[in-house]
């Protein structure tokens, strides 16, 4: 095995740690912990992310890439917003079927908690979360709607409000609080909120 693959093993596995032990202890997870269950030492951990927080952030992009890739494999160029958001959403229902769905809610409410007691790793989560969030900017800019083209701050912000829709259902499927929210009404709620003026119209260059 060559160095670089002895590299990207030990990356794997630290990851892989890190996601049983930060689910299960949240702020409170230990990086010797982490380190052992991985097979590997606390200085391999400073040697490939940095610190705990360089860790956790490298976390939150390993478990957000892959969503995003196959949310952008689904979507052609031909789609106007409301396809696309109507695509969008009903992925992000499937994945409350997942085998992983808990794994991912107990996650979530971990990183939460995580960024609570720490400001600065609240940050650095933010910016992991921000940055995969791109992609999905990136899909939404020039789509049609409307007549227009959909500007890169307007799709800023519809992703903002969209990521808290979703977050906020998919918790309320995987707890059961949510009965009859199946694709259909993801959709459906998703193409309401993107056909609401205010939210979609306004630009940074509209009159106050």
């Amino acid at each position: 095995m060559t160095r670089v693959e002895t590299k990207e093993r030990n990356r794997r596995a630290l990851l892989d740690a890190a996601f049983q032990v930060v689910s299960r202890d949240g702020h409170r997870a230990r990086l010797d912990e982490i380190a052992e269950q991985a097979g590997l030492t606390t200085g391999a951990v400073y040697s490939l992310f940095g610190s705990k927080g360089g860790l956790v952030a490298a976390l939150v992009t390993d478990y957000l890439r892959p969503h995003y890739e196959e949310i952008e494999q689904a979507i052609r160029a031909e789609m106007d917003l409301l396809e696309v958001v109507e695509a969008f959403a009903r992925y992000y229902r499937r994945s409350c079927d997942a085998a992983a769905a808990i794994s991912a809610l107990s996650l979530q409410i971990t990183l939460l908690d995580m960024a609570l007691h720490d400001p600065e790793l609240g940050s650095q989560i933010a910016a992991s979360v921000q940055t995969q969030e791109s992609h999905l900017i990136a899909l939404f800019t020039g789509r049609s709607h409307n007549g227009k083209a959909v500007t890169s701050h307007q799709a800023q912000r519809l992703v903002t409000a969209l990521r808290a829709l979703f977050v906020g259902l998919t918790q309320g499927v995987t707890l059961g609080l949510a009965p009859g929210a199946d694709e259909q009404y993801f959709a459906d709620t998703a193409r309401a909120l993107v056909s609401n003026a205010t939210l979609i119209d306004q630009d940074v260059d509209a009159p106050a």
